[in-house]
Order: C-alpha cells, then sequence, then structure tokens
C-alpha cells in the first residue's frame, strides 16, 4: 500500500517457478519473454482478488504464437507454457497477430464455477493490454508492469482506488498521475535485477509504502489420474481401442505442463469405459 497517494499494489518476483516452466523447451528469446510476462501476470492479478481455483491467461493466433497458457492456483502453484510456428520474429507485437483472441479466465473448472473476460488486443504489449483491460472492465485506472528474462519473471500491478488511503490521499488529486509518472522511471533491468522491499522503497520512499506478509508462489502442476482419464473416456471407446491396437496395448499420456507419464493397457481401459461418464470428472484442456 502506497498509504500517502491511496495506492494499492502488488509485485511478484518469479525464480526458481520461472525457471522450472521456461526450461522445459527451447523458447526463442521473444517468446520467452512474454511467457514469463504472462506468468508473472497470472500471479499479480490473484493479488487482489478472493480466488477459489485458478486464474489463467490464455492467448491464441493464427501467427508465430499459435498458443500461449499461464495459470496462477489458490494455492500459489504456477504452471505454464506456450506453442510457436518458427521462424519466430525477433520481437513479438501482440496487435500484430492475426486473428488473435485473449482471455482471463478465473474459477473452479471441476466444478463449473468460472468466469471469463477476453482481453483487447489492440496493443502491442502485454502490460498494456491488460491496463486497458482493467480499465474497460472495473472502470479503475491500473499501472501495469512487466519484464522476463532467463532467470527472473516479475511483475508490478498498481490501482488507484476510490476510498484507499487517509486523509491526505483523498485530498491529494494528483497522487495517481504522480505515481505513473514515477513507475514510468522504472526499466526491465532494474525491476530484474532489485529485490522487492529495495524497489519499492526506491520508487516510492515518499509515498509512506507499506507491505503486507508475502505470498510463496512455486510450480506446480494440476493434471492427475482421474484428469487424463476423463480426457481418455471422453474419447469414446472405438478411439481408445484403437490407440491401444496401434500402441501394443499400452496408451502413454505426457502431461505437457509437468512431463508426468501416465499409462494405461488393456484392463485400465476396460476399467475407465466402465465408468458412467456422470459420474467421472469434467474435462478441461487446462
Amino acid at each position: 500500500m502506497l498509504e500517502r497517494a491511496g495506492v494499492r499494489g502488488v509485485l511478484v518476483r518469479l525464480g526458481p517457478a520461472w525457471r522450472e516452466i521456461a526450461g522445459r523447451a527451447e523458447y526463442p528469446t521473444a517468446l520467452r519473454s512474454v511467457l514469463g510476462q504472462a506468468m508473472a501476470a497470472s500471479a499479480l492479478l490473484t493479488g487482489n482478488i478472493k480466488l477459489d481455483g485458478a486464474l489463467s491467461v490464455e492467448l491464441k493466433s493464427g501467427g508465430p504464437l499459435r498458443m500461449l497458457f499461464a495459470e496462477c492456483t489458490d494455492q500459489g502453484r504456477l504452471r505454464g507454457l506456450a506453442r510457436w510456428n518458427d521462424p519466430f520474429p525477433e520481437t513479438l507485437d501482440l496487435a500484430a497477430l492475426p486473428k488473435a483472441i485473449m482471455a482471463i479466465t478465473i474459477g473452479h473448472a471441476e466444478r463449473g464455477q468460472r468466469y471469463q473476460g477476453l482481453v483487447d488486443l489492440q496493443h502491442p504489449n502485454l502490460s498494456s493490454a491488460l491496463e486497458n483491460y482493467f480499465s474497460q472492465s472495473e472502470q479503475l485506472p491500473a499501472r501495469i508492469v512487466l519484464a522476463a528474462d532467463g532467470e527472473h519473471a516479475v511483475g508490478l500491478m498498481l490501482q488507484k482506488l476510490p476510498g484507499e488511503g487517509g486523509h491526505d490521499a483523498v485530498e491529494d488529486e494528483d497522487a495517481w498521475t504522480r505515481i505513473q509518472h514515477l513507475t514510468a522511471t522504472l526499466g526491465d533491468r532494474e525491476l530484474l535485477s532489485t529485490a522487492p522491499e529495495q524497489l519499492l522503497y526506491r520508487l516510492y520512499h515518499e509515498e509512506s509504502v507499506r507491505l503486507f506478509e508475502p505470498r510463496p508462489l512455486a510450480f506446480g502442476c494440476s493434471c492427475t489420474r482421474e484428469r487424463v482419464e476423463a480426457m481418455l473416456r471422453a474419447l469414446g471407446r472405438d478411439e481408445v481401442e484403437a490407440t491401444l491396437e496401434d500402441r501394443d496395448g499400452e496408451i502413454e499420456v505426457i502431461c505437457e505442463f509437468c512431463a508426468h507419464r501416465y499409462t494405461f493397457d488393456r484392463i485400465d481401459a476396460e476399467h475407465l469405459l466402465s465408468v458412467s461418464p456422470a459420474a467421472s470428472a469434467p474435462t478441461t484442456a487446462q
């Protein structure tokens, strides 16, 4: 909290969790940067809401960036991946991607409680697109800064909220403009290399910075054998049996997020196919 200005914020700094995700593929540099920014953003966006389940940022397009997925759960578990077409550009302009769709999904898939909002992609980078999303969906201004390299993925989000802060904040009509100017001095290198406490006090030391208890974040995948069984069940008996025939009586499914391997023989397949669909968990691409 920047108490003098009446501004609330969230700062996310990912280290091992991001390196675990980034190390699972040889991502082009520009794509790695955008994926890292999306990972930081997925955690940032959970900072000001009561989350039950997960929050994901997902982007699909017909261009070099085919798909990007970043997710943070209410337990602070992160996972993500991206798929692309070569050649991949040295810099990525989100607004130039053909047939691009970006969505933020919040909720619990298994309980059928999900809210999805579409993000306008008329902006070149993720920070600007998300700032526009907040101004359109919440009618509240937000300042978002994101950066990522091979070691860290970092994000800072600030919001000026009505009634936040003390008496001085209400009287200070220039507070939000002042905070934006201070934030504009922050470069990627400083954001990535500076410890959170040091960074916040360096930027906003005159704004009465108050820090709350930090929340730990770590890599974690939500894949389970039950989810894979539900996916196979949705394919139907004919396709499952054909796959068993083609693969010498065994089906192997490898999770794209964590590389965990699930195997099913003919007995396993018969068991899962005999379970009533109503009793199985709902399928989800996530």
